[in-house]
């Protein structure tokens, strides 16, 4: 069977690899592409697992929100926010040397290892408990994996919204600016989406989630107005979180650009 190959034909036999195009070696750019994609998926999972636990960080002053009728003086969110972040991170970082069609397999391949995992939790809580000394507790085990399953399937469904949302307005952005003012679509697309994906996990979470999987021990569930209260808060955290890494996005250009070789795509790139 004959296939052209660096320049020229080159034949290969039955049970044989390509001589020229081995399937284990890939270019700097390749791996690197695997290594952002592995590190979107830790950090997606990790948000998600973690997202049981709340925090809350009081703010040392009340803010009034008009539009909501009501004053906030603390942040309070999920742990998951000290991963959830980063996946827009490396989302706008992709998106600018690899395109949005990258960008968008990363944002497929997260949802779907998500769901995976979700699957997993499910099968490891109704396998049969050994009733040992040494053994977890299964009342431990259901309660940080059984109780965060509307969370787990919210989280998972705003991040897909939210990160499509953020490909297409940060390529609208680097179209609209001609590839310049890397700041402003970096910010701005994850600044706009994050308004979008608080929304929808609080939504989902606390408000819709609570009337489809209706279970015995599950909260009812909450007001509209408490919702959009939170998201309110929850996005006040982000908000900021975005604009503090945007240093981060800078310094992700130059070691993307000086370490591996890579040069941001033009904004008239139909990959771009």
């Amino acid at each position: 069977m004959a296939n052209a190959g660096n320049g020229g034909e080159w034949s290969r036999g039955e049970g044989s690899l390509d001589p020229v195009h081995p399937p284990y070696a890939m270019s700097v750019q390749q791996r690197l592409y695997v290594w952002l994609t592995g590190l979107s998926v830790s950090c997606l999972l990790i948000s998600d697992i973690i997202g049981i636990k709340l925090f809350r960080i009081p703010l040392g002053f009340t803010a009034h929100l008009p539009l909501l009728n009501r004053s906030i003086d603390a942040i309070e969110h999920t742990c998951g926010m000290l991963t959830f972040p980063v996946t827009f991170l490396l989302t706008d970082l992709i998106n600018e040397y690899y395109g949005k069609r990258a960008a968008r397999r990363v944002t497929w391949i997260c949802m779907t290892m998500a769901l995976f995992v979700f699957v997993v939790i499910n099968i490891a809580q109704a396998m049969p408990y050994l009733p040992a000394a040494f053994n977890v507790k299964p009342e431990a085990f259901d309660a940080v994996f059984g109780s965060a399953k509307i969370m787990y399937l919210a989280s998972v469904t705003a991040y897909v919204v939210g990160q499509l949302f953020d490909i297409w307005v940060f390529h609208l952005l680097k179209r609209v600016t001609r590839g310049r003012a890397l700041w402003l679509r970096a910010t701005g697309s994850t600044v706009v989406s994050q308004m979008i994906d608080s929304f929808v996990v609080s939504y989902l979470a606390f408000g819709l989630g609570r009337r489809v999987l209706v279970s015995p021990d599950s909260p009812p569930p909450a007001p509209f107005a408490d919702i959009l209260a939170i998201a309110a808060t929850g996005y006040l955290l982000k908000f900021v979180l975005a604009v503090g890494i945007t240093p981060l996005i800078y310094a992700g250009h130059a070691v993307l650009h000086r370490v591996f070789g890579l040069s941001p795509l033009s904004a008239e790139d139909t990959r771009a």
